[in-house]
């Protein structure tokens, strides 16, 4: 199959994504159906009955559904949008091959949209990416720049009858926020006029080629936005042209806190945002707790400062910032006082900065923690483990079941036992129970009143649906 493409070849060419209803796939497909492209796909999820509300939706909103047995894939003009990973046994992939269809990755697809626009705004590093992504959407609505958007979790602010899914939003495609992924190294892909970066600590790869990918990413951004709170995201500040810097510990930023005015909530932040380019200051109230969202909130401010947004009128659009789906989405409180919160905390820095926000306020918290794959539990098992014993306190407890497996040849010989072995040999308190409906039985059995329970995970839809059964169990 052929790999190569410009957005001029994409013109007319039916889509057919492989896995369409999946986070990074849907709202992909969503940009490009309402780019005017035809787009048809299929989903073992479809398949197999899970989550059928979203297949129903893209079915009635012009998107052709087939099984995933190839009898989607007709005609060499097709162009196939599938995982770089994906086994060439699928049908899908097998059928395009016989036609001699192209085939693009995720990235690939994304990557060549967005380097179209003629000003794309792209978010890296290795943890605060979707909601970074989301405010800087929201900043650049409430300006009305009209933003194209790609996000990896659904942003609350956009959902609506025509967009129920809203992890992507279709706007003018001159204008283009994204995030950019450094997991698969196709971060390399982009050109950004303006390119954030967040953080970079360990994840999928080794920070030696995190700094090589990020730096690389730095370079060919127009403008770098860059988190001088993060020592190795600063160190490659020297490989931007053109940079804004940012940080609430940093006062050598150029957006900075005053931090006698930092004020943390349960459900809400609050700072003096100071410009330290003029002196400025703007009284910020976000309506998300932790420091992390607060820093968060600061990149996406540089991030709209550099695309002409005045830095007071990003600070008051994000007054109305309403969030993202599991991202400390807060499912509702029982009539106890227990609170269930869903999360889609899932490496080190992540899972971190959730238990951190739960533990700025008082009560205890029981996590519940499934992994996303044998593989990454492998690869940073030892830093997890760390996490959950370090951030939580002698009353609480880390609950966590088997990885999500949706099926494959992944080597399976070590799982959450082990991270629950570690846990404890850190001093901290960890049960592990295979099946996840067992956890959850055993969760509503320990809850008490004044507990906040968190649901963590990510590439399982069905993680809120556990979420939420938790909290119809409690009453």
């Amino acid at each position: 199959m052929d790999n190569g493409t410009t957005a001029g070849t994409l013109s007319g060419r039916p889509l057919f994504f492989c896995g369409i209803g999946g986070s990074g796939m849907l709202p992909l497909a969503q940009i490009t159906h309402g780019f005017g492209l035809a787009v048809a796909g299929s989903d073992r999820s479809n398949d197999a009955g899970r989550t059928p509300e979203k297949f129903a939706w893209l079915a009635a909103n012009g998107f052709a559904l087939f099984p995933q047995d190839g009898s989607g894939i007709t005609s060499s003009d097709q162009v196939l949008v599938a995982s770089a990973a994906i086994e060439d046994s699928v049908p899908e992939v097998a059928r395009a091959r016989e036609l001699g269809c192209q085939r693009l990755s995720r990235a690939e697809l994304l990557s060549t949209l967005f380097n179209d626009a003629a000003t794309s705004v792209a978010v890296a590093g290795t943890s605060g990416k979707s909601t970074v992504t989301g405010m800087i959407a929201w900043i650049l609505h409430e300006a009305g720049r009209d933003p194209t958007v790609m996000n990896g979790a659904v942003m609350k602010n956009f959902i609506g009858p025509d967009n129920p899914f809203a992890s992507g939003r279709v706007g003018q495609p001159g204008l283009f926020v994204s995030e950019a992924d450094e997991s698969d190294g196709s971060i390399a892909l982009y050109r950004p006029t303006i390119g954030v970066l967040l953080n970079v600590s360990l994840d999928h790869k080794s920070l030696e080629e995190l700094r090589v990918l990020f730096g690389d990413y730095l370079a060919a951004s127009g403008t770098a936005v860059v988190n001088c709170d993060s020592a190795e995201a600063r160190l490659l500040v020297s490989r931007a042209s053109k940079v804004v810097t940012f940080g609430l510990d940093s006062a050598d930023a150029d957006l900075t806190i005053d931090p006698a005015s930092l004020e943390l909530l349960a459900l809400g932040s609050s700072a003096v945002v100071i410009d330290k380019r003029n002196g400025e200051t703007f009284a910020l109230d976000l309506p998300m707790p932790g420091r992390h969202n607060l820093s968060n909130a600061l990149a996406a401010i540089a991030a709209a400062s550099a695309a002409g947004i005045a830095v007071g009128d990003a600070v008051r659009a994000l007054a109305s910032f309403a969030g993202l789906a599991r991202r400390f989405d807060v499912i509702g409180t029982s009539p106890q006082g227990i609170t269930v919160i869903d999360d889609f905390g899932h490496n080190p820095e992540k899972c971190a900065a959730t238990l951190r926000t739960l533990k700025a306020t008082p009560g205890r918290v029981i996590a519940f923690f499934q992994p996303h794959g044998y593989g990454p539990l492998r690869q940073m098992g030892h830093e997890l483990a760390q996490t959950f014993a370090r951030e939580l306190g002698p009353d609480d407890l880390t609950i966590m079941c088997d990885p999500v497996y949706f099926g494959g040849t992944v080597d399976r010989s070590e799982g959450s036992e082990r991270i629950v072995d570690l846990i404890a040999a850190e001093g901290g308190n960890a049960e592990y129970i295979a099946a996840r409906e067992d956890c959850g039985e055993r969760i509503t059995g320990l809850a008490r009143p004044g507990d906040r329970i968190v649901v963590m995970g990510a590439r399982d839809d069905t993680l809120t649906d556990f979420a939420r059964a938790i909290l119809k169990r409690l009453g």
